[in-house]
């Protein structure tokens, strides 16, 4: 088996450069492997950074409903925030998870999952950050975190 490859700081400065001058904050997804072993992905829509998760069966956690596993939802809307801060902010080194809050809100079924991410505090070195994941409807969500990253 392969060992995947690091990510370096240069590899991922560079990447960062990159995608922030393409608008395009997948290039920055694509240097976490976690975020291809899960299916996740990011385009802009409407001027804002849109991620979503493609259903895979490596993600379902509950097959009888089928459902997708509650860490895969965390760890998608973790990575959701983290990257958008990444993408958004002349942040050049990946934040670090201070304190995370995940709440439930109704079963993620087997289907594409989308989230948004809002920077509610941006200081100096703690950033306030809510991601938001739903379904069908954005009106309906299926969880939301709130998240604070040490970025310096």
């Amino acid at each position: 088996m392969k060992e995947p490859d690091k990510v370096t700081l240069e590899s991922l400065q560079a990447g960062l450069v990159t995608a922030r001058k393409d608008a395009n904050p997948q290039q920055i997804l694509d240097l976490i492997p976690y975020s291809s072993f899960i299916g996740a992905r990011a385009k802009i829509e409407d001027g804002a950074v849109l991620y979503y998760m493609e259903k895979r069966p490596s993600n379902i956690g509950n097959p009888s409903l089928p459902a997708i596993h509650g860490g895969v939802i965390g760890g998608f809307l973790e990575l959701s925030a983290a990257i958008e801060l990444l993408y958004s902010f002349n942040i050049e080194k990946l934040p670090k998870v201070v304190n995370f809050s995940l709440d439930y809100l109704r079963p993620g079924r087997y289907k594409t999952t989308y989230a948004n991410c809002s920077v509610l505090r941006h200081g100096k070195k703690l950033v306030n950050v809510t991601a938001t994941a739903w379904q069908d409807n954005p009106n309906t969500p299926i969880a939301t975190a709130r998240c604070h990253f040490l970025v310096s």
